[in-house]
């Protein structure tokens, strides 16, 4: 046979030859094809969103929290005030003048009330490091413990369970 007969016949058993259904199947349908893009769009977007929200409440904390940090802060400089306060208390003799003294601590607790803002005043009890600072140490009385604050020597102060300043207090050895 010539070869040109012979690459006919080839030609002819290749074109008889049945295709297999899965080349067919390989064709990708367009539709299917867009919805599948579209569903990892879908995806991708509600992760974006999420994310962004997050972002959101994490920043909004951020900012409440250093606000009211800030408040604190300056709330805080007023404590020595109060200190002088109290002491002006506890040595005037002029009743009338005593008593507008009192006015003006009591309008300063009330703010600190309003600012969440407690009174750390452990006398009587279990000296605790965590909101008291000893500066120093008597000798216990007759029927008293040891390591009990027996008097308070300047206020402490907390916010929420913060210490915003340690109470400076006498201790039972």
């Amino acid at each position: 046979m010539s070869e040109k007969k012979k690459k006919m016949k080839e030609t002819e058993i290749v074109e008889e030859t049945p295709v297999p259904e899965e080349e067919v199947v390989a064709e990708k349908d367009p539709l299917q094809e867009a919805l599948s893009e579209a569903e990892d769009l879908k995806r991708k977007w509600y992760s974006v969103t999420a994310e962004y929200e997050n972002y959101r409440k994490r920043t909004a904390n951020t900012r409440a929290q250093a606000y009211a940090e800030g408040r604190a802060d300056v709330v805080s400089k007023l404590f020595p005030i109060a200190d002088n306060l109290d002491r002006a208390v506890a040595s005037c003799s002029d009743e009338q003048t005593k008593k507008g003294i009192e006015m003006v601590v009591k309008s300063f607790l009330k703010l600190l009330e309003e600012e969440q803002i407690t009174v750390i005043d452990p006398v009587g009890e279990e000296f605790s490091a965590e909101k008291c600072e000893a500066i120093m140490a008597v000798d216990p009385e007759e029927g008293e413990q040891s390591g009990i604050v027996k008097q308070v020597y300047l206020k402490g102060y907390e916010q929420k369970g913060k210490v915003l300043r340690f109470a400076q207090v006498i201790v039972t050895k």
